[in-house]
């Protein structure tokens, strides 16, 4: 087995390599669209056993909760750092870095080590999906995967029929799509579409970043068998002043100038949607309760755990994935202040 120096030495070549083959203004899109043909033969080896030396600091198992008829851990891995996709604000670097650190061989390596160290379930965009079924078939995984749909145009069920082709254990409608649904009074169109992915024999979902969203669809018979919930708390430096926030905000334009929205939050009012989740009865994920890396873990975690998420999504790198799990196991085994019972 290589020496971990040699490991590392390997990754910063590897790094360099993919940095100065970067294109400028190179698509976002294009990730999980040019796989490279081939992985070195070593490589499934060599990052099992990498990652298994990492594992052994990890405390205990995550606990799980169960979606439908998915046994789900508590923690999700989120897909955003993988698809370069940093919500970087005014930054003008973050995604391209994303993409020279996230080669296909360390997206395979950080899989297996979510998926390792207890992390059973991965949310994904399905451009990520060719390389998590690599992954899967490389590694003979048992990784489960929850699609991200969108709904476009040309084709409403497209995006959906490709998730369900590839593989998806279960299907949620992205969160901005819903609150534009919802914004535009379509709320049963859009239960249309999740009465298609539960015929297709999937757990679905609605996602949100509006509290608005939620508080409709709470209306009535909704046939959603899960939500995703934008959730974090507000007392970060570039989150959106409060007297500036407004009904939908998250899902419209972006400006430069201060103290307007920047793609810099994603649940506006966090005491109100804590207060109205208390009232919700299906299984919740919490989603950005990091607010795109802008709190630590040890704050994000508990602020949604404790204030009734079932569940926390969040994207990873791989040096991160040991800590947050212990981090959430501690956070998990010590919540005497939630008051919204497990929904899962």
């Amino acid at each position: 087995m290589k020496s971990k120096n040699n490991l590392r030495s390997n990754s910063r070549r590897e790094l360099l390599k993919a940095i100065a083959g970067i294109p400028l203004l190179a698509p976002i899109s294009a990730v999980g669209k040019k796989l490279s043909a081939v992985l070195p033969d070593d490589s499934v080896e060599r990052n099992i056993s990498f990652n298994s030396e990492q594992v052994q600091e990890v405390k205990k198992k995550l606990p799980q909760g169960k979606i439908g008829n998915l046994n789900i851990s508590r923690i999700i891995l989120g897909c955003n750092p993988i698809i370069a996709w940093s919500h970087a604000r005014d930054l003008i670097y973050p995604n391209r870095l994303m993409k020279a650190y996230m080669t296909d061989d360390k997206i395979l390596q950080t899989l297996n080590l979510a998926e390792q160290a207890g992390i059973n379930t991965y949310l994904l965009t399905s451009e990520a999906f060719p390389l998590c079924n690599r992954y899967k078939k490389l590694y003979g995984s048992k990784l489960q995967t929850i699609g991200m749909a969108t709904l476009p145009e040309r084709d409403l069920y497209s995006n959906i029929n490709l998730l369900v082709d590839s593989g998806a254990d279960a299907i949620y409608i992205h969160g901005r799509v819903c609150d534009a649904y919802i914004r535009g009074g379509k709320k049963e169109e859009l239960y249309k579409f999740i009465e298609y992915i539960k015929g297709k024999g999937k757990p679905a979902g609605i996602g949100a970043h509006c509290l608005e969203t939620i508080q409709e669809c709470e209306k009535g018979n909704n046939p959603a068998d899960f939500y995703m919930k934008a959730f974090h708390h507000d007392k970060y430096w570039s989150a959106l002043p409060e007297e500036n926030r407004e009904p939908y905000i998250e899902i419209g334009p972006s400006f430069t100038e201060h103290n307007k929205y920047c793609d810099n939050m994603w649940d506006m009012h966090p005491d109100k949607t804590v207060e109205f989740m208390k009232t919700v009865s299906k299984p919740f994920i919490g989603f950005k309760v990091l607010a795109a890396g802008a709190i630590h873990p040890r704050v994000g975690f508990r602020y949604a755990f404790e204030n009734g998420a079932d569940f926390v999504c969040t994207g990873m790198f791989d040096f991160q994935i040991v800590e947050n799990i212990n981090l959430a196991n501690d956070i998990l085994a010590d919540l005497p202040k939630r008051q919204r019972r497990w929904f899962s």
